[in-house]
């Protein structure tokens, strides 16, 4: 299933929302820029590496900064295109209502210290890992658990495949979103003891949308405003 769009009307420009999108795709770019040989040593280096975390508290070799850093620098690297491409069109769908109910600051915030729980959570999954986590998914992942609390029966357009066949239909967030994380935790489940190859980091993803759900409620959010029609 592939959310297009929500019914969800909002009162405020989602100007966080789009600042980073915008962010991340430069970022892209730029990655791009530097070509194969440099743009994997800035993801090795930006990247966040589970082994390095150990490593910094056990060696010279690898600073604090070095390690910790990266739980931040890694929400804005991507893989290709079609890993930020993912990325950004869940968080346009999805985030620029939560940012209308949050507001713009606390709503940065959020979608901070949800990408670094997500991080967080990864490594305590993959501690011995030497692969590189890197994408805004685990950040996002906390703006759809924001989403299931504050809007659950929020109509989504969504496009579900069937074989050869695509169709549409609207469907309450509460289904798309929960489905989603359903997909996730059994893949997370399904990753344990796999060792350190790469893929797709489950885990991140059900570190931000369970500490997204919890959040939520700890930052509280604006009344949505209310329009009253004159006569006149």
């Amino acid at each position: 299933m592939i959310p297009l769009r929500d019914r969800n009307p909002r009162s405020t420009t989602p100007i966080f929302t789009v600042g980073l999108i915008v962010a991340n795709v430069l970022i892209f770019l730029y990655q791009l820029s530097l070509g194969p040989r440099a743009g994997d040593l800035l993801v090795f280096t930006y990247g966040m590496v589970p082994a390095r975390l150990e490593l910094a508290f056990t060696t010279p070799d690898v600073t604090l900064g070095q390690a910790f850093f990266p739980f931040l620098s890694s929400m804005f690297l991507h893989s290709g295109w079609l890993h930020l491409l993912g990325n950004m069109w869940f968080l346009w769908v999805f985030g620029d209502n939560v940012e209308d109910r949050l507001g713009h600051l606390k709503y940065l915030l959020f979608y901070l210290l949800a990408g670094l729980g997500a991080g967080f959570t990864h490594v305590i999954f993959n501690l011995n890992s030497t692969v590189p986590a890197l994408g805004a998914s685990g950040a996002i992942s906390g703006v759809l658990g924001a989403y299931l609390i504050l809007f659950p029966r929020s109509r989504v357009l969504t496009l579900i495949p069937l074989f050869i066949i695509f169709f549409t239909v609207e469907l309450p967030a509460a289904i798309i979103l929960g489905y989603w994380f359903l997909i996730q935790t059994v893949s997370g489940l399904g990753s344990l003891g796999a060792g350190a190859a790469g893929g797709v980091a489950w885990w991140a993803h059900i570190g931000g949308f369970v500490l997204g759900m919890a959040m939520v409620k700890l930052f509280g959010t604006r009344q949505p405003r209310r329009y009253v029609i004159g006569d006149g």
